[in-house]
């Protein structure tokens, strides 16, 4: 896989990706076209080694794998995890609002985003919409990806906010929300009758929605040699499409081989589709017992497992070097990072360090690592959570970003490929 190809790939991925709920679509799509059979949990799994599988939790997470042809509990299973959500805004329930004619709509902050960057910048939204149904617990499902400029969060102009430029407190409430409309009584803007127009429904049989904004800006690729990545949401969909990718690309068919596309991230993991869950568990439970291991065998496995927890990691930034470790100091297109923290926040350890460096070192894959200065606190991540709820030995690892959490973030072309090839070489290890 040519690196700028890649790149491109992983772009138009994450344009075609505005919600999680789209990302666990076309992720679905690519795996099709690959020859993965998608599974249901509702039903018996009848499993077979060099065979490829799949299945959704919850239309927002996704755990892909293929059965490799070593016993499972000799080799164990080989692991890259990662998320399908990033941080950004939801649409509330009711959520039209009408100020001197013009038509707002109220909103909720998801995650951390940085607020300031969602400004002036055309928005849409996309997400699932439940419709009346045979029963109450057969509703309807359509997912919408509504192809308009349909919204805009317009700032405050500098001449009536004269300190904006020097730190302005953005209050989520009163100062993100989105303008839609400007309508008299008549003709105030619905969601639910645009909606239905859109699904072709009626507007009475719609039950509940859960939308999300997204900014209609495409990616790029900029920089003076073509070198970095500019578009939304690579934390964490670059880490979710260079595990997907490795995983289908993967001829090596000895081992068994898992990427898990987790939920709910970015607001702590307590969901059914998060890694605060027994999903990865219960998945690796119903792999093992398809394939007849007995349960001895599958705790052998579990303990030969290795697991990438794989999210985006900082680099340092040029304007703000002040922010970065003194030593460790990760940039961008100089490689993986391998994340570490003395209180766990990141489940990296010597050993696991010692297996990626081993990895990498033989493959000739650039590595760098991140600590956070000792006076900051940093962020975590999926990989404590999900060893939380299953005991398997891990790493914590990210491509380099700036601009992380902003509506629009920056990457390296080099480092999703070095990121896409250990992956890679995880799984033939």
């Amino acid at each position: 896989m040519n690196k700028q190809k890649l790149a491109k790939d992983l772009i138009k991925f994450i344009d075609d990706s505005p919600s999680n709920y789209f990302a666990c679509i076309n992720a679905k799509e690519i795996l099709n076209k690959n020859g993965f059979t998608e599974l249901s949990e509702a039903e018996e799994w009848k499993l077979k080694k060099g065979e490829k599988y799949y299945v959704t939790i919850n239309d927002s997470g996704i755990i892909a794998f293929t059965i490799g042809t070593d016993k499972i509990y000799k080799s164990g299973y080989r692991i890259a995890a990662s998320h399908t959500d990033s941080p950004g805004f939801l649409i509330k329930p009711n959520p039209e609002m009408n100020k001197k004619d013009y038509d707002i709509l109220n909103t909720e902050v998801y995650g951390g985003p940085i607020l300031s960057t969602w400004f002036d910048r055309p928005l849409s939204f996309s997400g699932r919409v439940f419709v009346e149904g045979d029963s109450a617990f057969k509703p309807k499902k359509y997912f919408i990806n509504y192809d308009k400029d349909l919204f805009i969060i317009p700032s405050l102009c500098i001449h009536q906010n004269r300190g904006v430029n020097d730190g302005m407190a953005i209050n989520a409430q009163k100062d993100t929300l989105p303008l839609v409309s400007i309508s008299r009584d008549k003709n105030k803007f619905s969601l639910t009758a645009l909606l239905a127009k859109e699904l072709k429904v009626k507007e009475s049989e719609i039950l509940s929605y859960d939308l999300s904004l997204h900014s209609r800006e495409k990616g790029c690729i900029l920089g003076a040699n073509d070198e970095f990545v500019s578009v939304g949401r690579l934390d964490n969909l670059a880490a979710f499409h260079a595990s997907l990718t490795s995983l289908v690309d993967n001829k090596d068919k000895k081992n068994t081989c898992i990427v898990v596309g987790y939920d709910n991230e970015e607001i702590g993991s307590h969901t059914i589709q998060g890694a605060d869950s027994p999903t990865l568990a219960n998945i690796l439970g119903r792999i093992s017992n398809a394939m007849d291991l007995t349960l001895e065998e599958h705790e052998q496995a579990i303990a030969k497992s290795f697991v990438i927890s794989n999210d985006a990691a900082h680099s340092i930034h040029p304007n703000y070097l002040e922010k970065a470790d003194p030593t460790n100091e990760p940039k961008i297109n100089c490689g993986p990072v391998i994340k570490m923290a003395a209180n766990k926040s990141y489940i990296t350890d010597g050993y696991s360090r010692a297996v990626i460096e081993k990895i990498a070192k033989d493959a000739k894959i650039p590595l760098q690592i991140f600590v956070n200065r000792s006076d900051v606190r940093g962020g975590s991540t999926i990989g404590p959570i999900q060893q939380s709820q299953i005991r398997i030995q891990g790493i914590d690892i990210g491509s380099p970003l700036l601009s992380m959490h902003s509506v629009r973030e920056l990457g390296g072309v080099e480092d999703h490929y070095n990121l896409y090839k250990l992956i890679l070489e995880l799984f033939k290890n």
